[in-house]
């Protein structure tokens, strides 16, 4: 829609905080978000394995009714967090990929090349593992779980290593992370939908339009682009396309240009209330499975295609697609950054968590199904996180012994 002004402008401030103040911003947020996520999916787990365990699944499907009873729109609790509470997320994200394209990472062709790269091979790779196990069963549909790669989780691991890992290498996966959810997003966008509506399609058309045309026009309020962007939610929730994909139609038109811009903003505020509030409560109403039968359960078709497309489909898909990115001279690792950095930055990428559990609540409408998917999802994460994170330990110890992209 519109570029930022150049990071040159003199602001008063060093050009060097205004480059990588917001990075640092975003990565301690998400290294300390990641640690709420992990309680509150304790809590959920806990509760749902309880003696009040009917409590649990009760709460979450009590429906209620927002605006008027003849005309407001009613859903259950669980709908409004994932219908609702996740457009914030979306749009968070849509931001975040909308900065990254303009200035960030993704900005050059030759900074973005690595991580996109990285990010194709991550989400390819694990969909196929995932695919040639459950194809024509039951659970087919399930292919996008083990694509996705949950930031904070994942931010959260490396940020256990402190200073001891280059700088170049978080800003790696945090790009590799930003690209992933832009194909998370397509993926949902053009995989995940029910049937459409037209008409609800052309509404949010031009409520989408008014957005560009006021994006045009120099509106610089956020409260004008939120009271646009409701609308905008409820004709998309509406016309059979996921709701969330609002969230990110609606960041794509935010003005990013001018000093402290909107989008800016915007970011800044969001940050702490999706990080803190959003994702754990997300985390809270999506986590709760049941643990009776965990060992029978990993041994079904869905479960070994989650298990297998994290663990192994991620670290293989990110490796090698590095690999060959660099190898053709496209890209170079980051100052610092060794192959066995990457390969343990690949181990994260197997992190999914928020972003494949939502879209196995898409995929799977049988409860049973489902529970299976993300208990497989829950276990896989959590040994990715444990291999990736001693793989980095013992990278950083031995990357002083090794040249720059010599090891592989």
């Amino acid at each position: 829609m519109d570029r930022p002004e150049p990071a040159t402008r003199s602001t008063g401030t060093p050009l060097i905080e205004r480059v990588l103040g917001p990075f640092q911003r975003f990565f301690s947020t998400n290294a300390a978000s990641g640690l709420v996520l992990l309680a509150c999916t304790v809590v959920a787990l806990v509760w749902a394995n309880s003696p009040w365990s009917d409590s649990y699944h009760h709460f979450w499907e009590t429906r209620f009714t927002v605006g008027a009873l003849s005309r407001g729109l009613t859903l259950s609790v669980h709908g409004w967090v994932n219908d609702g509470l996740m457009t914030v997320f979306f749009f968070l994200v849509g931001l975040e990929i909308k900065r990254e394209i303009l200035v960030g990472e993704l900005s050059s062709r030759r900074s973005a090349t690595l991580p996109v790269a990285a990010a194709f091979g991550g989400m390819i790779v694990p969909a196929a593992f995932y695919a040639a196990i459950n194809v024509g069963g039951a659970g087919a549909s399930g292919w996008g779980m083990p694509m996705a790669t949950d930031i904070a989780f994942a931010l959260g691991v490396l940020a256990l290593l402190g200073d001891r890992i280059p700088s170049g290498l978080r800003v790696f996966l945090a790009a590799l992370a930003i690209a992933d959810d832009l194909g998370a997003v397509l993926v949902i966008a053009l995989f995940y939908t029910s049937a459409l509506d037209w008409g609800a399609i052309a509404s949010a058309a031009v409520a989408l339009l008014a957005l560009v045309v006021l994006n045009r026009a120099g509106a610089r309020r956020p409260l004008t682009y939120a009271l646009l962007g409701v609308i905008l939610w409820r004709f998309v929730l509406a016309s059979g396309i996921h709701a969330t994909i609002a969230g990110v139609l609606l960041a794509l038109t935010i003005p990013a240009s001018g000093v402290n811009s909107p989008l800016q903003r915007m970011e800044r505020s969001l940050h702490a209330v999706v990080s803190f509030v959003i994702m754990p409560i997300f985390a809270i109403a999506n986590a709760g499975v049941p643990l009776g039968d965990f060992g029978n359960v990993l041994h079904t078709p869905v479960a070994l295609g989650v298990i297998l497309g994290l663990l192994l489909g991620k670290p293989i898909g990110i490796t090698l697609a590095s690999h060959l990115a660099v190898r053709s001279g496209a890209a170079e690792l980051p100052e610092g950054v060794t192959w066995r950095h990457i390969h343990g930055v690949a181990w994260l990428g197997g992190i999914g968590f928020t972003m494949s559990l939502f879209i196995g609540g898409l995929a799977f409408t049988n409860i049973a199904v489902l529970d299976t998917a993300k208990l497989a999802v829950l276990c896989a994460s959590t040994l990715a996180g444990v291999v990736g994170y001693l793989v980095l330990r013992r990278a950083t110890s031995s990357a002083s012994a090794h040249p720059r992209g010599k090891e592989l």
